[in-house]
């Protein structure tokens, strides 16, 4: 089973997603980069949360 995702989490994405979707791709580096750009982030970690869930929303509409 996979990490469980927060609201904060998923709102956050949800809003880059819907602001930002053509910036953002399958990878999760690039996808990282992006995320800082755009937002101001408490912490790397949850940089890295956020940008992982957004690459695994874009991989999952790719298919």
């Amino acid at each position: 089973m996979g990490r469980i995702k927060t609201r904060l989490v998923k709102a956050v994405t949800q809003q880059l997603l819907e602001e930002h979707r053509d910036r953002f791709n399958t990878n999760y580096e690039d996808n990282k980069i992006k995320v800082s750009e755009l937002i101001e982030v408490q912490s790397k970690k949850l940089r890295n949360i956020i940008a992982g869930y957004v690459t695994r929303i874009m991989k999952s509409q790719a298919k």
